[in-house]
């Protein structure tokens, strides 16, 4: 028997025999496409080639391509398990000419190909050809020698191609397997063509026209070929089956499900088998291409994907999960080819196995309310809207399972009674949210969600992709298209820009069409938390709604933020590790220069615990282990060990990081929707550059990571150097020689205030020689009277200054004002046998109001007080000089 796997490489073998670039198969995520949600045909990658907005420097090319049909126009889902044919993963093989060989060598290698290389009777084969096209009914007699009957003219869109309303397009040509007389149907364009027994193989398509509009159709230049071929169908025919799930992949599949299981796939049961077996290809490939189980967008996909395969292992009564448990079948029959299924085998595991484990339990309680609520209805009977919508809105029970369960029995769903039931729900959301203080200018957001839905985020994994523009806002208003100069929002269907969110600033970058209209985006918020909106400046051309755009994020920024972001998970660890488990995060921001992250704890950092957290960090960036991401609900986040960050709005999933290792487990496990590095060498160097009070019981580190730290240090490293110069001396002995210097200034501090002090004493008794001559004591009234000014006197040394001036007077008041930097301190000082009739204090508020102060206080014997007017220091002098007389 040929296997699967044989064919598939003869397929290749073939044509790159014939001179075709063997071109590996692309991700199931169009990077070409945003107005698909996945790769569902194998000239796919191929689509800019054929429009000529790109160049490869090769001019023919095979592959085969992964392809996903699950949603959207193209939606086998409800079909697969079912027929004999219909997949939602499987495999197309095709050659490709981009303006090289036309229909003939088309025609030529396809027919070499199936009769000569694989063998098939040319007598069990049958052609289509598109009913005007007489070149390629020609070319079949020439080159296959088919007789006319067998060389069907097709005159619907069957056999005519495009890919859209315009662009290039041309008639196909199908090739048609004869299973035989014992099955039931008959040859294309004939009333039994809906039956079995005749099979299109492939299909060529002849590229040959471009269409302009409605009825303006010319020819390419360049005439193209695309052939698609389903290997899943071919490995039918090659094998003998009729039943693509009789092929020796599925039957590996098959036959591992009914061991696990242990039911047989006969009879009732055989659909399950097939739907799991299927379901796992699409499921595997998909989380191997890097899409995650999610409620939006292709996310939401895998997961119904996901769960209609659970929904059949629990019909066949396994107890626990299933699927995680079929994967080494998988990769043991594809892994070879792609060796991204044996590369993601842990990851596709843990995920089927959490999915399938969450899942049983929405399912048990969904099934049981289902039957409860479809009790005494028979065959034939519709399931009202609004008890769907209640399963789906109350229990989680979607409305595609509820569907798929009720469909054995024969009863339908009322869809349109659940859209509005749907509907009614939205309404209420928007009016709780118009009631809940809300800006009217934001009401926006809301119907631009309600209309489109939420941005589809790429950018976990990428820096560029391809979106469609949804909508244009400019000044608050919507607008259908906007020019060069005009400031603007810019929504997309995806986009691989971040929203600030979590502390974590958003995007910048470019959004650009290929017709040369060009946009920077200087930010990238998320509104609603649920919508992607670029904040741009057309540069040049017009952006209209509808467009598809390539958007490019500003990636060296980017990765500056992502190592801010994941340094600050480091630090929350290395903090409560150093202080304790008290600490949790109180906020933070997340730039591409710089972070500051803060956190409860009761008292300022010693200069050895910031060290010893510094020291802590680095270790784990210099250990450069990987940082894993898994998605989870909260709670199983949270009971798993995980740590739930501050101000972040967690839904029904959250996304798991865990980074660096300590003993047996991470050295980190939060909770966190932001975008990180790969490994945490890519942080490269940690600093702390400040640590500082923000409030009672909570502090605040500023730092530095990757050459924004590097930077800092040789700024410091400089500025040593500086001082080593400035002190004529080495940087190792700066400290020493700036102790030196400090304890000289110190001594000089002493002697200038002693030397003030002795200013301020100096020949106050009127005197005779020695210090300097100061004032002499006056009589004021009856009361002997003692003051001096001095400048740059310490406010401290005025009291036990003004004591020695007291001991020169003898009886009566002594005054000292110190002025410092343009203010005034006053010090006054009453002997003790004046007490009872004069008040030091009085007399100190009475100087300070002079100097423009307010207040004063002290004892009867001595006051102090101050003033911002050093110039009015006389004044003071004399206002206390009048209050005495």
């Amino acid at each position: 028997m040929t296997s699967t796997n044989d064919i598939r490489r003869s397929f290749l073998d073939y044509f790159a025999g014939t001179g075709h670039h063997i071109e590996p198969s692309a991700p199931l995520v169009p990077y070409n496409d945003p107005t698909l949600m996945f790769v569902n045909a194998g000239m796919v990658p191929f689509k800019n080639v054929f429009t000529g907005l790109e160049k490869r420097p090769y001019s023919t090319a095979a592959s085969s391509q992964k392809c996903v049909r699950a949603g959207g126009k193209h939606n086998d889902l409800d079909n697969v398990g079912f027929t004999a044919r219909h997949h939602t993963f499987f495999e197309m093989l095709g050659n490709f000419s981009f303006g090289d060989y036309f229909k003939e060598q088309a025609i030529h290698h396809a027919w070499t190909l199936v009769t000569k290389t694989w063998g098939l009777a040319p007598e069990r084969l049958t052609v289509t050809v598109y009913h005007t096209d007489d070149e390629a009914f020609a070319l079949w007699k020439k080159i296959a020698g088919l007789p006319d009957e067998r060389i069907i003219r097709i005159a619907t869109s069957d056999n005519f191609w495009s890919m859209g309303d315009t662009g290039p397009c041309g008639p196909c040509s199908e090739i048609f397997y004869d299973h035989g007389d014992h099955i039931w149907g008959g040859p294309p364009g004939s009333p039994e063509e809906d039956g079995d027994r005749f099979v299109e193989i492939w299909n060529l398509v002849f590229m040959q026209y471009d269409q302009r509009g409605p009825g303006d159709r010319v020819d390419l230049p360049r005439p193209s070929i695309d052939t698609g071929m389903g290997l899943e169908r071919v490995a039918a025919v090659l094998q003998g089956v009729h039943d693509n799930y009789d092929t020796d992949t599925f039957k590996a599949l098959i036959a591992a499900s009914v061991d696990l299981t242990g039911v047989p796939a006969e009879g009732a049961t055989q659909a399950s088998h097939r739907v799991i077996a299927d379901h796992l290809r699409a499921s595997s490939f998909l989380v191997a291409d890097g899409v995650l189980p999610s409620n939006e967008g292709r996310g939401y996909v895998l997961r119904r994907i996901m769960r209609r395969a659970m929904r059949h292992a629990h019909l066949l009564g396994a107890k626990d999960p299933l699927m995680y448990r079929l994967l080494p079948s998988l990769t043991a029959e594809m892994g070879a080819a792609y060796p991204e299924l044996i590369r993601a085998q842990p990851l596709i595991a843990e995920t089927l196995e959490r999915e399938e484990t969450k899942f049983r339990q929405t399912l048990d309680k969904g099934l049981r309310l289902l039957d409860e609520a479809t009790v005494g209805m028979s065959a034939g009977a519709t399931l009202p809207g609004d008890v769907a919508f209640k399963l789906y809105d109350t229990f989680g029970f979607p409305y595609d399972l509820t569907e798929d369960a009720l469909r054995t029995q024969d009863i339908a769903v009322d869809r349109e009674g659940f859209d509005a039931a749907m509907a009614q729900q939205k309404a209420a959301a928007r009016a709780a949210w118009k009631g809940s203080g809300q800006k009217a200018s934001e009401e926006i957001w809301f119907d631009l969600a309600e209309t489109n839905g939420s941005t589809e985020f790429t950018g976990y994994g990428a820096t560029a992709g391809e979106g469609q523009i949804i909508a244009l806002v400019k000044d608050g208003v919507p607008v259908n298209e906007a020019k060069a100069g005009d400031e603007l929002v810019v929504l997309t269907n995806q986009t691989p820009f971040y929203g600030e969110s979590g502390g974590q600033m958003g995007d910048a970058g470019t959004i650009a069409t290929l017709e040369g209209a060009r946009a920077s985006v200087s930010d990238t918020g998320k509104p609603l938390g649920r919508l992607h909106a670029h904040q741009a400046k057309l540069e040049a051309g017009t952006l209209r709604v509808g467009d598809t755009v390539q958007l490019t994020v500003d990636a060296e920024r980017r990765d500056r933020i992502r190592a801010n972001h994941s340094a600050t998970h480091l630090l929350h660890a290395a903090l409560r590790n150093r202080l304790g488990g008290h600490v949790t995060q109180k906020g933070s921001l997340v730039a591409e220069d710089r972070f500051r992250f803060d956190f409860s704890h009761p008292k300022a950092l010693s200069a050895e615990e910031i060290a010893d957290v510094e020291a802590d960090v680095n270790a784990q960036i210099r250990g450069n282990e990987a940082v894993t991401t898994r998605l989870m609900t909260p709670d199983d986040a949270v009971a798993a060990g995980a740590l739930a960050l501050f101000g972040e709005k967690y839904g029904d999933e959250v996304r798991v990081l865990s980074m660096g290792a300590s003993d047996d487990s991470h050295y980190s496990v939060e909770l966190c929707g932001g975008t990180h590095v790969r490994a945490l060498g890519d942080i490269a160097l940690f600093k702390i550059i400040s640590e500082s009070a923000v409030s009672s019981g909570v502090r605040r580190i500023e730092a530095l990571t990757g050459d924004a730290a590097r930077q800092w240090l040789n700024g410091r490293d400089e500025a040593l150097k500086a001082a080593a110069a400035a002190l004529k001396t080495s940087p190792d002995d700066v400290p020493a020689r700036v102790a030196q210097l400090a304890e000289a200034l110190k001594k000089a501090e002493r002697e200038l205030a002693d030397a003030k002090k002795a200013l301020a004493l100096g020949g106050a008794g009127g005197g005779g020689g020695g210090a300097a001559a100061g004032p002499a004591v006056e009589q004021v009234g009856d009361t002997a009277f003692l003051a001096q000014v001095v400048d740059g006197l310490d406010p401290k040394d005025l009291r036990g200054t003004v004591d020695g001036l007291k001991k020169q007077v003898g009886s009566g008041v002594a005054m000292l004002v110190a002025v410092n930097d343009g203010r005034a301190s006053v010090a006054v000082g009453v002997t003790d046998d004046k007490t009872g009739s004069l008040s030091a204090v009085d007399l100190v508020k009475t100087a300070v109001a002079a100097l423009g102060g307010q207040g004063g206080g002290g004892r009867p014997d001595m006051a102090q007080g101050g003033g911002p007017d050093g110039g009015a220091a006389n004044d003071a002098v004399a206002a206390v000089k009048a209050a005495l007389a």
